[in-house]
Protein backbone atom coordinates (compact mmCIF):
# COMPACT_ATOMS: atom_id res chain seq x y z
CA UNK A 1 0.00 0.00 0.00
CA UNK A 2 1.22 2.99 -0.95
CA UNK A 3 -0.70 5.49 1.04
CA UNK A 4 0.53 7.26 4.39
CA UNK A 5 -1.18 9.68 6.73
CA UNK A 6 0.25 12.40 8.58
CA UNK A 7 -1.30 14.70 11.74
CA UNK A 8 -1.06 15.61 14.81
CA UNK A 9 -3.81 14.47 17.41
CA UNK A 10 -3.90 15.31 21.44
CA UNK A 11 -4.38 12.77 24.31
CA UNK A 12 -8.29 12.12 22.87
CA UNK A 13 -7.55 12.12 18.99
CA UNK A 14 -7.95 15.66 18.72
CA UNK A 15 -7.28 17.14 15.42
CA UNK A 16 -8.77 20.51 14.97
CA UNK A 17 -12.04 23.12 15.94
CA UNK A 18 -13.20 25.82 13.85
CA UNK A 19 -11.42 24.29 10.64
CA UNK A 20 -7.73 25.33 12.06
CA UNK A 21 -5.40 23.12 13.67
CA UNK A 22 -5.36 23.07 17.79
CA UNK A 23 -1.70 22.26 18.55
CA UNK A 24 0.92 24.03 16.62
CA UNK A 25 5.07 23.18 17.29
CA UNK A 26 7.68 24.25 15.48
CA UNK A 27 9.35 20.49 15.27
CA UNK A 28 6.29 19.08 14.14
CA UNK A 29 5.56 21.72 11.17
CA UNK A 30 9.28 20.80 10.00
CA UNK A 31 8.43 17.39 10.32
CA UNK A 32 5.40 17.42 7.97
CA UNK A 33 7.38 19.53 5.72
CA UNK A 34 10.15 17.19 5.90
CA UNK A 35 8.10 14.55 4.90
CA UNK A 36 5.75 15.44 2.50
CA UNK A 37 7.73 17.36 0.81
CA UNK A 38 8.50 16.03 -3.00
CA UNK A 39 5.31 13.63 -2.67
CA UNK A 40 1.65 14.20 -3.53
CA UNK A 41 -0.29 14.83 -0.87
CA UNK A 42 -4.31 14.47 -0.69
CA UNK A 43 -6.77 16.78 1.57
CA UNK A 44 -10.83 17.03 1.95
CA UNK A 45 -12.13 20.53 0.62
CA UNK A 46 -12.23 21.71 4.09
CA UNK A 47 -8.74 21.28 4.84
CA UNK A 48 -7.84 23.22 1.33
CA UNK A 49 -9.88 25.90 2.40
CA UNK A 50 -8.12 26.32 5.88
CA UNK A 51 -4.71 26.56 3.63
CA UNK A 52 -5.90 30.00 2.38
CA UNK A 53 -6.67 27.34 -0.90
CA UNK A 54 -3.25 27.81 -1.78
CA UNK A 55 -1.39 24.93 -2.63
CA UNK A 56 1.80 23.15 -0.12
CA UNK A 57 4.91 23.99 -2.01
CA UNK A 58 7.10 21.63 -3.86
CA UNK A 59 3.83 19.20 -3.25
CA UNK A 60 1.51 17.90 -5.92
CA UNK A 61 -1.66 18.80 -4.12
CA UNK A 62 -5.22 16.47 -4.56
CA UNK A 63 -8.38 17.75 -3.15
CA UNK A 64 -10.75 15.49 -2.29
CA UNK A 65 -14.40 16.52 -3.49
CA UNK A 66 -17.55 15.61 -5.32
CA UNK A 67 -18.23 19.58 -5.66
CA UNK A 68 -16.63 21.20 -8.42
CA UNK A 69 -13.59 23.58 -7.14
CA UNK A 70 -13.01 25.78 -9.51
CA UNK A 71 -9.82 28.15 -10.96
CA UNK A 72 -7.60 25.59 -9.05
CA UNK A 73 -3.59 27.03 -8.81
CA UNK A 74 -0.67 24.71 -10.85
CA UNK A 75 0.29 22.02 -8.26
CA UNK A 76 -3.44 21.65 -7.30
CA UNK A 77 -5.69 19.10 -8.57
CA UNK A 78 -8.94 17.55 -7.82
CA UNK A 79 -10.16 14.43 -7.18
CA UNK A 80 -13.99 13.36 -7.71
CA UNK A 81 -14.02 9.60 -7.56
CA UNK A 82 -12.40 8.10 -4.21
CA UNK A 83 -12.55 4.27 -5.64
CA UNK A 84 -11.32 4.97 -8.95
CA UNK A 85 -8.36 6.77 -7.10
CA UNK A 86 -7.54 4.32 -4.82
CA UNK A 87 -7.41 1.84 -7.40
CA UNK A 88 -4.99 3.71 -9.26
CA UNK A 89 -3.09 4.75 -6.73
CA UNK A 90 -2.73 1.82 -4.09
CA UNK A 91 -0.15 -0.59 -5.90
CA UNK A 92 1.92 2.62 -7.15
CA UNK A 93 5.51 2.37 -5.73
CA UNK A 94 4.80 6.60 -4.57
CA UNK A 95 3.95 7.03 -1.20
CA UNK A 96 1.33 9.62 -0.90
CA UNK A 97 0.49 11.23 2.31
CA UNK A 98 -3.18 12.07 3.65
CA UNK A 99 -3.23 15.21 5.50
CA UNK A 100 -6.88 15.36 6.35
CA UNK A 101 -9.81 16.57 7.54
CA UNK A 102 -11.05 13.88 9.76
CA UNK A 103 -13.43 12.14 7.12
CA UNK A 104 -10.67 12.04 4.58
CA UNK A 105 -8.41 10.12 7.52
CA UNK A 106 -11.49 7.74 8.24
CA UNK A 107 -12.07 6.87 4.65
CA UNK A 108 -8.20 6.50 3.72
CA UNK A 109 -7.48 4.32 7.10
CA UNK A 110 -8.30 0.89 5.80
CA UNK A 111 -5.67 1.73 3.05
CA UNK A 112 -3.18 3.40 4.69
CA UNK A 113 0.19 1.25 5.32
CA UNK A 114 1.86 4.45 7.27
CA UNK A 115 0.77 6.40 9.90
CA UNK A 116 2.98 9.58 11.00
CA UNK A 117 1.13 10.90 13.99
CA UNK A 118 2.72 13.17 16.23
CA UNK A 119 0.61 12.28 19.70
CA UNK A 120 0.72 15.26 21.90
CA UNK A 121 0.45 14.83 25.96
CA UNK A 122 -2.20 17.47 26.00
CA UNK A 123 -6.19 17.55 25.55
CA UNK A 124 -7.82 21.10 24.31
CA UNK A 125 -11.27 21.25 22.86
CA UNK A 126 -11.99 20.38 19.20
CA UNK A 127 -14.81 19.61 16.70
CA UNK A 128 -13.06 17.18 14.70
CA UNK A 129 -11.10 14.00 15.62
CA UNK A 130 -8.64 11.15 14.08
CA UNK A 131 -10.74 8.05 13.43
CA UNK A 132 -10.13 5.28 16.04
CA UNK A 133 -7.93 2.62 15.01
CA UNK A 134 -6.62 -0.42 16.58
CA UNK A 135 -2.73 -0.02 17.65
CA UNK A 136 -2.34 -3.75 17.59
CA UNK A 137 -2.66 -3.86 14.16
CA UNK A 138 0.51 -1.91 13.67
CA UNK A 139 4.37 -2.21 14.88
CA UNK A 140 4.84 1.49 16.65
CA UNK A 141 8.49 3.43 16.73
CA UNK A 142 9.04 6.76 17.92
CA UNK A 143 10.68 9.22 15.59
CA UNK A 144 10.94 12.09 18.00
CA UNK A 145 9.86 13.04 21.65
CA UNK A 146 10.17 16.52 21.91
CA UNK A 147 9.09 18.76 24.79
CA UNK A 148 7.67 22.47 23.00
CA UNK A 149 6.08 25.23 25.16
CA UNK A 150 6.40 23.12 28.00
CA UNK A 151 4.13 20.20 26.42
CA UNK A 152 5.32 16.68 25.71
CA UNK A 153 4.20 15.11 22.32
CA UNK A 154 6.09 11.96 20.34
CA UNK A 155 6.51 12.00 16.56
CA UNK A 156 5.77 8.01 15.99
CA UNK A 157 5.26 5.74 13.25
CA UNK A 158 2.57 3.16 12.75
CA UNK A 159 3.57 0.60 10.39
CA UNK A 160 0.75 -2.06 9.60
CA UNK A 161 1.71 -5.31 10.54
CA UNK A 162 2.01 -7.83 7.63
CA UNK A 163 -0.77 -10.51 7.14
Amino acid sequence: MSFSIIACIGKNRELGKDNGLIFHFKDDMKFFRETTRGHTVVMGSNTWKSLGEKPLPNRQNLILSRKVIPNLPENAAQVVNLDTFIKEHKDSGEEIFIIGGASIYKLFLPYARTLYLTEVNATKEADVFFPEFNKEDYDLTTLNSITENKINFNINKYTRKED
